[in-house]
């Protein structure tokens, strides 16, 4: 009996497959490669002058305001170097990815290239992984349901450029300590903060593989089992590095959270992480489980924000009103 060599039949039987199988379309999600077998990429090789953006989509029924967001991150905003939409639904239809994919080479003509990546689980650990496709040494991370202006985000990144070691963002939170519990509680105080969100966060892409890679993986498994609390861990990891706390930026415009449920057609619910009144709960529980798995609390307050004109304050009165002093000639009206 004739004996057919095992490569020459698998060369055979490959051939026979329909072309439908074999269609990268129908490839289901995988990773080319383990992010955490090589180190990260030397971040002088990295370009400086510029920031990829990497929004997490969720929602199918947010693909409009998605769409538009991307547009203005690809088309309106000269730091940008590449604009990647991480897709983390696992019930989307293969086709509705597609319809997407399109759309966004069509609405970011011009400007920076735009990929949509099916995302292999809904995992919000998989927001912070390194890829090869990242070029800069600053990632923008954020929402599908923000839309910042192209001069806050603009203002951000020379913010971050100047202390690219900090977390830099718009949306701030603080921790604190309950004593009569004795538990650590996630809150929100006009006086400090300690904690940048990934509504907009921008940061060094070094601390994706820090994040991904040197993180406990019982830290991992807890943002996994809560569906929640990977910016807080992200903080957690960043000033665990440099013993300092985040930067808040003011925004020129002020950025819409349209997923804020204060918003007129708020969307909380349908985000990722959404868990109604529990929410400040769940995060609070985060915070005091992963300083028991840390063992010390790496978090640090800052006390300001960083704005984009250190102008006057004192007011001026204009006829029935009163406007800042340095807006108008100072003939105009009478100092107050």
């Amino acid at each position: 009996m004739k004996v057919v060599p095992i490569r020459l039949l698998h060369a055979f039987l490959v051939f026979l497959m329909p072309l439908s199988v074999i269609s990268p379309r129908t490839r289901p999600p995988r990773w080319e490669w383990d992010p955490c077998q090589v180190p990260p990429p030397n971040q002088r090789a990295l370009r400086a002058d510029q920031l990829t953006v990497l929004i997490n989509g969720f929602s199918e029924h947010r693909i409009p305001l998605l769409l538009s967001t991307a547009a203005v991150y690809s088309s309106a905003m000269a730091s940008v170097s590449a604009v990647i939409i991480l897709w983390s639904n696992p019930s989307t239809s293969r086709q509705t990815l597609d319809n997407l994919s399109q759309n966004l080479t069509s609405v970011s003509t011009g400007g920076a290239p735009t990929t949509v990546i099916r995302q292999p689980s809904a995992s919000l650990n998989l927001r912070f992984t390194p890829r090869r496709s990242i070029t800069t040494r600053a990632v923008l991370v954020c929402d599908d349901d923000i839309q910042p202006d192209a001069e806050s985000v603009n203002f951000a990144f020379n913010v971050w450029r100047s202390n690219p070691d900090r977390l830099i963002g718009f949306f701030a939170r603080s921790h604190d300590y309950d004593l009569p519990e004795r538990k650590w509680i996630y809150t929100m105080r006009n006086d400090r903060y300690s904690m940048i969100l990934t509504k907009l966060m921008i940061l060094k892409s070094e601390y994706l593989y820090r994040y991904t890679c040197e993180t406990p993986p019982e830290m991992l498994r807890l943002v996994d089992g809560k569906n929640n609390c990977e910016d807080i861990l992200m903080n957690f990891v960043v000033s665990d590095s440099i013993e300092a706390g985040p930067i808040l930026v003011g925004a020129k415009r002020g950025v819409r959270d349209m997923g804020d449920s204060r918003s007129e057609g708020g969307e909380r619910a349908v985000g990722l992480s959404s868990r109604g009144g529990e929410h400040m709960k769940r995060r609070g529980d985060c915070i005091t489980e992963f300083h028991r798995i840390a063992g010390r609390m790496p978090l640090r307050y800052n006390y300001g924000k960083v704005v984009d004109s250190a102008g006057e304050e004192g007011l001026c009165r204009k006829g029935d009103r009163f406007v800042y002093c340095d807006q108008q000639p100072p003939d105009s009206f009478d100092s107050i």
